[in-house]
């Protein structure tokens, strides 16, 4: 019976020569492909040095800006934490079309530095400084394309070829913007007061960047594993 590594064990945990991590499943034995892929999650998300693989918690990303829906909006230096604790909900694999899907719910934290220049739905909004948002139970879908090219071992390896994904906040989110209109409370309380009283609608306009831009390190953390191990040592037949 054909076995394979789903795509998501082979981001979080599992179990070869190469990638000591990797714990194989059966085909469509989704609950130990689940139960694999959760029980690497806090492994993975701490780096992988000798794979090349760098840590996802904290993750660091040093630039995410956006100009859309009349808001400007730069984060520099932002450090992301909490994935160690994001829960696997689901992975669908199709090996022979090269297809993995994979769903998550991850609470986490921003931090960094912000300029914000614009509007956010209604509310003009002005500042520089120190941020934090934190989101609660944002559902995450990854859709990623593979193909099969030959690796410097001169084994073939797997390679991300395209990838997409959709999201959405369950549970909440809250943000802090020191520094609102060069720290004058008389503007700036409202709209604190504001952003986290309408913070679905705020998240509409603010986190496709930061989303996007997390969703990217995921990404990089896997193709460099694809890089580092063959593509036989993913999969069983």
């Amino acid at each position: 019976m054909f076995r394979y590594f789903c795509f998501f064990a082979v981001i979080l945990a599992v179990q070869s020569a190469s990638a000591p991590f990797i714990t194989p499943c059966k085909a469509g034995d989704n609950a130990c492909i689940v139960s694999s892929a959760q029980a690497a999650v806090p492994s993975i998300a701490e780096g992988v040095p000798d794979l090349g693989i760098k840590p996802l918690d904290p993750m660091v990303i040093p630039l995410i800006q956006s100009d859309q829906g009349g808001l400007h909006l730069v984060f520099r230096d932002t450090v992301v934490t909490g994935m160690k604790g994001c829960v696997v909900e689901g992975i669908k694999h199709d090996l022979s079309k090269s297809k993995q899907t994979v769903t998550i719910r991850c609470s986490v934290t921003l931090k960094g530095d912000y300029t914000l220049d614009g509007r956010i739905i209604i509310l003009p909004v002005q500042g520089e400084g120190k941020y934090t948002i934190t989101i609660r139970d944002i559902l995450i879908k990854t859709f990623t394309e593979l193909k099969t090219v030959q690796g410097s071992d001169g084994k073939p390896h797997w390679h991300i070829q395209n990838w997409s994904y959709k999201y959405d906040t369950k549970t909440g989110a809250r943000f802090q913007f020191d520094n609102l209109f060069n720290g004058n409370r008389i503007l700036a309380d409202p709209v604190d007061q504001f952003l986290n009283s309408n913070w679905r609608e705020v998240m509409q306009e603010v986190a496709p960047p930061i989303v996007k831009a997390t969703v990217q390190g995921v990404v990089e953390a896997v193709e460099a594993l694809y890089k580092a191990v063959p593509a036989e040592h993913l999969f069983i037949s």
